[in-house]
C-alpha cells in the first residue's frame, strides 16, 4: 500500500518517500522492526509492518504485532485522572495531598502547592529520581518519596521529566476507585475502545501470537541482543502498556472523533488546550508533548513518544484534521519520534524534512561558551558533560561526543548537529548554567 486515495477528501497520498526514508533510517539506527499505522477521521489509511519482530526466526512485523509503548502510557494515565474528573470524583486542580494526605515531600514548603495538574505536567519540581523498579506496591513509592529529593525549584517553576512524581497519579486513581491501578485502566479504556490486543500484564503477553522480541544495539560487538520484557514495578503506571499499531489507531479516535463518546470533549481537550511552556517554543500538557500552530497553521501536535530496554514509540495526532499516527519498534533509543514526524508530514502532505520547530543555526564564541561549562547530572542516572575542544562546544554523553551549534531564535539553547535535537541551559544571577534540560529531564550543574 504505497498510495492512498482519499476520494472524498479528493486527496493522493504517496507513501514511497516515507518508506525510502524508514529503510535508510533503520538501517542507520539497527532497527529490527517497525510498525507504523495512520488514520483520518477513524478511515485507516495506511497500517504496515517493517523488518522482524524476531530475527533469529525471521518472523516479520504485522500492523498488530504486540510492541511496548513505554511512556505512551503516560496520555492513557492522564485521560483515566480526566474520566474522574468528569465523574466529579477529583479536579485536577485538587492539591495531591487531598487525596494522599500522608504525602510529604522534604523541602516543599506547603504539600498543598503541589496540584494534580502538575504531577499530569510533570512540573512538580522534583528533579529525576533514581529509579527503584524493585517497589511493587504503589504505597511504597509515596513512603520513597518521603525521602530527601533533589528539588529544582517551586511546583511550576520548571518542566522536568519525573516518572516518580507521574506514579502518584497512580496511587490517586487506586485511592478514589479501590481498584488496582492497571485493573482500573482495563476496564475503563482499553476494553471500552475495544483495545483486546493490548495488555499490562506480561501474563498475558506471553499467550499472545504475533508479539515482538525486544532488543538492544549492542555497539562494541556490533550485533542485536534480546531482551526480557523489564517487569517495572510500580513504573507500569507510566510506561506498561504493550499495544499494537491498530489498537493504538483506535485509541486516537477518542481525542479525534470523540469515539467511543466516554468524556465530553470540553473536558479530554484541557489534556492539550493549555501546556506548559518547557521552552519558549515547546510544550508539555497532560501526558502529550504540544507543538502549537505547526508549520505555521491552525494545527497542533499532540503526541508522546517511549522509550525502554527494547522499545521505542510514538504515538499522536492532530486533533484539527483527524489525524491519528502511531509508530512501534522493537529497539532501544532509535528516533521512533522523527518516523513519527516525517509519517504525519506525508499524511498533511508536507515536506518530509519539516521539523516541528525550525532553528537557525549560528556559531557560539568561546567566550559565551564558557558559561555552559561542566559536568551535570541527575539522580535518575543521566548525565552530561559540556565541554570545549578543537575551539567547539561540545556535548559529552554516554561515551559519545557531539558539536553544539548555536540557535538564532534562543540564546541558551544549542542544537547537536547531528541528531538536530537540542539542548537548553538554565542561568543563575551571575550568568552562569546551574542545570540543563537534555531531551525532556532537567540535569543540575555538579562540577
Amino acid at each position: 500500500m504505497n498510495t492512498t486515495i482519499l476520494k472524498e477528501e479528493g486527496l493522493i497520498i504517496n507513501w514511497q518517500p516515507f518508506e525510502f526514508f524508514l529503510h535508510e533510517k533503520m538501517k542507520q539506527e539497527n532497527i529490527p522492526g517497525v510498525a507504523v499505522a495512520a488514520s483520518i477521521n477513524g478511515e485507516i489509511i495506511y497500517s504496515k509492518g517493517f523488518g522482524y519482530r524476531n530475527v533469529n526466526k525471521k518472523e516479520k512485523v504485522t500492523p498488530s504485532t504486540i510492541f511496548g509503548v513505554a511512556s505512551v502510557t503516560k496520555s492513557f494515565t492522564a485521560l483515566a485522572i480526566m474520566l474522574l474528573e468528569e465523574e466529579g470524583k477529583l479536579s485536577a486542580t485538587d492539591s495531591v495531598v487531598k487525596h494522599l494526605p500522608e504525602l510529604m515531600i522534604p523541602g516543599v514548603e506547603d504539600m498543598a502547592d503541589i496540584k494534580i495538574y502538575h504531577l499530569l505536567s510533570h512540573t512538580t519540581g522534583l528533579a529525576p529520581l533514581e529509579r527503584r523498579e524493585d517497589f511493587n506496591q504503589i504505597k511504597d513509592h509515596i513512603t520513597y518519596l518521603t525521602h530527601e529529593h533533589e528539588l529544582l525549584g517551586k511546583p511550576g517553576d520548571y518542566f522536568s521529566y519525573c516518572n516518580d512524581s507521574f506514579i502518584l497519579l497512580g496511587a490517586i486513581i487506586e485511592r478514589i476507585t479501590g481498584k488496582l491501578f492497571r485493573r482500573h485502566l482495563t476496564e475503563v479504556l482499553l476494553n471500552r475502545i475495544g483495545m483486546y490486543r493490548t495488555t499490562m500484564s506480561l501474563e498475558e503477553v506471553a499467550k499472545y501470537e504475533d508479539v515482538s522480541t525486544p532488543y538492544i544495539w549492542n555497539k562494541d560487538q556490533e550485533c542485536l541482543e534480546e531482551q526480557a520484557w523489564p517487569t517495572l514495578g510500580n513504573y507500569e503506571v507510566g510506561g506498561g502498556i504493550r499495544s499494537n499499531a491498530l489498537d493504538l489507531l483506535k485509541y486516537g479516535e477518542i481525542y479525534t472523533m470523540n469515539k467511543p463518546a466516554i468524556i465530553a470533549q470540553e473536558t479530554i481537550r484541557k489534556m492539550w488546550s493549555d501546556p506548559f511552556p518547557v521552552t519558549e517554543d515547546s510544550y508539555y500538557g497532560y501526558g502529550f508533548k504540544v507543538t502549537p500552530n505547526y508549520c505555521g497553521e491552525n494545527m497542533t501536535l499532540v503526541e508522546h513518544g517511549g522509550g525502554q530496554p527494547g522499545v521505542s514509540s510514538n504515538f499522536g495526532f492532530v486533533p484539527e484534521k483527524g489525524i491519528v499516527v502511531t509508530v512501534l519498534c522493537n529497539v532501544s533509543n532509535v528516533s521512533a519520534d522523527d518516523i513519527w514526524l516525517q509519517a504525519m508530514n506525508t499524511v498533511l502532505a508536507l515536506p518530509l524534512e519539516q521539523k516541528r520547530i525550525a532553528y537557525t543555526i549560528t556559531e557560539v564564541s568561546p567566550q559565551k561558551a564558557k558559561r555552559y561549562i561542566g559536568s551535570y547530572h541527575s539522580n535518575e542516572g543521566n548525565t552530561a558533560s559540556i565541554i570545549i575542544e578543537d575551539d567547539q562546544l561540545k556535548l559529552k554523553s554516554n561515551g559519545e561526543k557531539y558539536i553544539l551549534k548555536g540557535c538564532t531564535e534562543r540564546e541558551n539553547t544549542f542544537i547537536i548537529e547531528t541528531t538536530g535535537k537540542t539542548i537548553s541551559f538554565f542561568l543563575d544571577d551571575k550568568d552562569e548554567a546551574w542545570a540543563v534540560l537534555l531531551g525532556s529531564r532537567m540535569l543540575t550543574k555538579k562540577g
